[in-house]
């Protein structure tokens, strides 16, 4: 059974709060380890700012709260920002949507990518260079000495997003949070690149918490679901159980995956009215 001690990130009562008080996220709880966990739900559920709570980087406008949040064993209530800038990297890793947005015009590949190995290490240059070379082989990226003198916008978008996931993994922190990398690629690339975040994270033993839309995907990439609607968690359950859902809210997801048997019918209607104030399956 794992412990608050052996994991990476833990929350219980985590509430996001928009400037005139109304609560974004609600009072939600959870424990996260050396696994595979999605995040799955609308757009507008929650998500992302839950994410981004737990890497320090919500809006100054917004507030958060809780009872216990827990970041790589230190309360993250109290964490100053030079703090929170040695954790990323050195402990927590991300990976934002679309790299076209994420990434810096005007600085080279293998700058950015060195990035976190300046602020997290002393590392002579050829050292530096010899990292950021393995971590660009490592995710799959040909001619990495090449590669690293060239920029985003001379890159597809599946090398950006390969060069995103190097930026975070390069540091090697203990827990790496996905927030919709395949969102900008197409299937195939997409499944791809899920390929790749979970074979880096197996080998690395790092926490995975993959940030989603695409159930199949979740099912197969991961070991536990956490379902958010309305800011709140509804179901929390194995990945492998999604096609037996019991929760009426997961079990309508799950139903309206594009697939051949629901080709030209009718999708599920879900009563949302039955979910405010519904019960939560943990």
């Amino acid at each position: 059974m794992l412990t608050n001690a052996d994991a990476p990130i833990v929350a219980d009562g985590l509430t996001i709060s928009a400037p005139g008080g109304a609560a974004l996220v609600k009072n939600i709880s959870f424990t996260l380890g050396r696994e595979r966990v999605a995040l799955v739900g609308e757009s507008g559920s929650g998500k992302s700012l839950t994410a981004r709570s737990l890497m320090g980087l919500l809006s100054p406008s917004l507030h958060l709260q809780a009872r216990t949040l827990s970041i790589a064993g230190e309360n993250a209530l109290t964490l100053s920002e030079r703090r929170w800038s040695q954790l990323r990297g050195s402990q927590l890793g991300m990976v934002m949507q679309d790299p076209k947005y994420a990434l810096n015009p005007m600085r080279t590949i293998g700058w950015q990518v060195a990035e976190p190995l300046k602020l997290h290490g002393r590392f002579s240059r050829s050292e530096i260079k010899e990292k950021v070379c393995d971590i660009l082989s490592a995710v799959g990226l040909p001619q990495p000495v090449q590669l690293m003198q060239r920029y985003p916008h001379q890159l597809s978008g599946g090398m950006g997003q390969r060069v995103m996931l190097a930026m975070a993994l390069i540091a090697e922190p203990r827990f790496l949070i996905a927030d919709e990398p395949t969102s900008a690629l197409d299937h195939a690339m997409r499944d791809q690149v899920l390929g790749l975040i979970r074979q880096l994270v197996e080998d690395r033993n790092m926490g995975l918490l993959l940030i989603s839309h695409d159930l199949q995907q979740v099912s197969e990439h991961c070991e536990r679901v956490m379902v958010m609607y309305q800011g709140d968690i509804l179901d929390t359950l194995p990945a492998a159980d999604l096609p037996h859902a019991t929760h009426p809210y997961t079990r309508t997801l799950w139903s309206c995956r594009p697939n051949k048997s629901t080709h030209g019918k009718p999708l599920p209607v879900l009563d949302r009215a039955a979910l405010i104030g519904g019960v939560k399956h943990d």
